[in-house]
C-alpha cells in the first residue's frame, strides 16, 4: 500500500470531535476513494460505502433523496445490517458531487448525528462552485493531490528515519554527500517519469515498466480530458481546447495562456474565458499560477493582472506527452533536451501540495520570476527561481527582483540539479529536491 500523508490528517479528524463533515476533494485517480476506504475499514467496525456514480448509472436510489429519513432508508436498502451505534458506524458517500443536493444535505446529516460521515468528490470544487446551497460551516474541505515527491520516496524504500535526515540537512542548509544526492537526484528524476499517480506509482514498483506507466497515464489524461467535456456542453469545446493546450504553452518562453490561440480569434480577452479557467482549475486537472507585478506580502493583496499559466497537475503525464517512452531524455539530462517545463512543472505541483497558492512575477523589461510564495514567519515574500541546465547562477530577472528595496525581500531560492548548498547575499541554491520540505 502506498504511503500517503493525507491519511493521518483523515485519522485525526476521526479521532476529534468535529461539528464537520470532512469532504475530500482533488481530480479523480488520485487515490481519494483508496485512503478513506482504508481508514474508514480500519477505524470502523461498519464501514459502509455509497458510490454515487454508480448509483447514477444504476437504480438512481439518492436521485431525489432530500430529507434525513429518507436518506437512511435508501442507505438501509443497501447495507442496513451495517447501520448500527454512531461509534462503529461510517458512511463514506463517495463522488457526491454527482447529486448536489447532497452536499447540502451533510449539515442535517451531521446534526442528526446518528452516524460518522465523510464523502469525497472527483469534481466537487466544479459543483461547489455551483451550488448555491453549500452548508457553510457544516463541512470542513481538505484537497488531495497525486503522491508528491516525499511520498514517491516512501514508495521507493525510504524510511521515516531516511526523510527525517534529508529534512534535518534541508534546515541546516547542509549538502549531501555526492553518492546521497545521486541516489535522491536518481529517484527524483524517475519521478518526473512515474508522476504521482497511485496506478501509475504501483505499477512502476511492480514491474519497472515504462510503457504499462505511460499506457496508465495516458488513460487517466484522457480521462481528464473527457471530464472536462461532459459535465458542460456549451463549454465543453473551449474547456477542452485550452486544457490540451496546456503542455505546447509549457513550451513557449512566456508559458502562459495565450487567449487568441484558445480558438484562434483575435481580439478575445481573459474574461471570455474565465468560466472555462475556472472548470479545470476548480476540477483539479489543472494547476494555475497568477501573474503580479507589485509584489507586497501578503500576494492576494497584489494579484489582479489577468496573466495566467497552468501546469498538468501531474509531472508524469507532462513527461508522457513531452518523450512518451525515450526516458533518457530525463535520466541523462541530454543536451539537446529543455527540462526547463518539467522542472517548473514539479516545482507548481510540489508548492500547491504543501498548501502554498502560486504565483509569478512578470515585468515587461525586468523580466519573470518562476514562482513567488509567501512567508509567514518573516511576512515578506519569498522568489524561486527554477533551473534545469548548469547555467543556474545565471538569473537577471531575480537579481533585479530583490534588489528592489520597495519588495522587501530577504530571502530568494534558486533550485537546480547542483548538489552543494551555497549562498550569495539574499539568494540561497538548494537542490531541487530539496522542494519537497518548502
Amino acid at each position: 500500500m502506498l504511503f500517503r500523508k493525507i491519511q493521518a490528517y483523515i485519522e485525526n479528524y476521526f479521532n476529534s470531535d468535529s461539528n464537520k463533515v470532512l469532504l475530500i476533494e482533488g481530480a479523480r485517480q488520485i487515490g481519494k476513494t483508496y485512503i478513506i476506504r482504508h481508514v474508514g475499514k480500519n477505524l470502523f467496525e461498519n464501514y459502509i460505502e455509497i458510490n454515487m456514480v454508480q448509483d447514477f448509472d444504476g437504480n438512481k436510489l439518492f436521485a431525489n433523496t432530500r430529507t434525513v429519513d429518507d436518506f437512511y432508508l435508501q442507505v438501509s436498502m443497501l447495507a442496513g445490517d451495517k447501520m448500527k451505534e454512531k461509534e462503529n458506524t461510517l458512511i463514506f458517500i463517495d463522488e457526491i458531487q454527482v447529486y448536489p443536493h447532497l452536499i447540502t444535505m451533510l449539515k442535517f446529516l451531521k446534526d442528526d448525528d446518528k452516524f460518522n460521515y465523510i464523502a469525497s468528490g472527483s469534481l466537487l470544487g466544479v459543483t461547489l462552485n455551483e451550488t448555491t446551497s453549500i452548508p457553510i460551516g457544516s463541512i470542513e474541505r481538505k484537497q488531495m493531490y497525486p503522491l508528491d515527491f516525499e511520498e514517491f520516496l516512501i514508495s521507493q524504500g525510504f524510511n521515516s528515519y531516511a526523510i527525517n535526515a534529508l529534512k534535518n540537512k534541508f534546515e541546516k542548509r547542509e549538502s549531501l554527500d555526492e553518492t546521497t544526492h545521486e541516489k535522491v537526484m536518481d529517484l527524483f528524476k524517475k519521478y518526473l517519469l512515474t508522476g504521482g499517480l497511485p496506478d501509475a506509482v504501483n505499477s512502476y514498483i511492480k514491474d519497472k515498466n515504462i510503457v504499462n506507466v505511460r499506457t496508465i497515464q495516458s488513460e487517466i489524461h484522457g480521462y481528464y480530458g473527457a471530464d472536462a467535456s461532459k459535465y458542460d456542453t456549451e463549454r465543453k469545446l473551449k474547456i477542452r481546447r485550452i486544457y490540451d493546450q496546456i503542455p505546447s504553452n509549457l513550451e513557449n518562453k512566456k508559458k502562459r495562456v495565450v487567449i487568441q490561440n484558445i480558438e484562434g480569434i483575435k481580439g478575445k480577452r481573459y474574461s471570455d474565458y474565465e468560466d472555462e479557467f475556472d472548470y479545470l482549475i476548480s476540477a483539479g486537472i489543472a494547476l494555475e499560477v497568477r501573474a503580479i507585478s507589485t509584489p507586497v506580502f501578503p500576494l492576494i493583496e497584489s494579484s489582479g493582472k489577468n496573466l495566467l499559466k497552468l501546469y498538468l497537475n501531474d509531472v508524469g503525464i507532462l513527461t508522457n506527452i513531452l518523450y512518451k517512452h525515450n526516458i533518457r531524455a530525463v535520466l541523462d539530462t541530454e543536451k539537446s533536451i529543455n527540462l526547463g517545463t518539467v522542472y517548473e512543472s514539479v516545482v507548481a505541483s510540489e508548492l500547491k501540495a504543501h498548501g502554498h497558492k502560486l504565483y509569478y512575477y512578470d515585468n515587461r523589461s525586468k523580466g519573470e520570476v518562476d514562482y513567488l510564495i509567501d512567508d509567514y514567519d518573516s511576512l515578506s515574500v519569498v522568489p524561486i527561481e527554477v533551473k534545469s541546465g548548469k547555467d543556474y547562477t545565471v538569473h537577471s530577472a531575480l537579481n533585479s527582483f530583490i534588489s528592489n528595496e520597495s519588495y522587501n525581500i530577504k530571502n530568494a531560492v534558486v533550485l537546480s540539479n547542483e548538489r552543494e548548498i551555497t549562498h550569495k547575499g539574499k539568494i540561497t541554491y538548494l537542490p531541487i529536491y530539496y522542494v519537497m520540505f518548502m
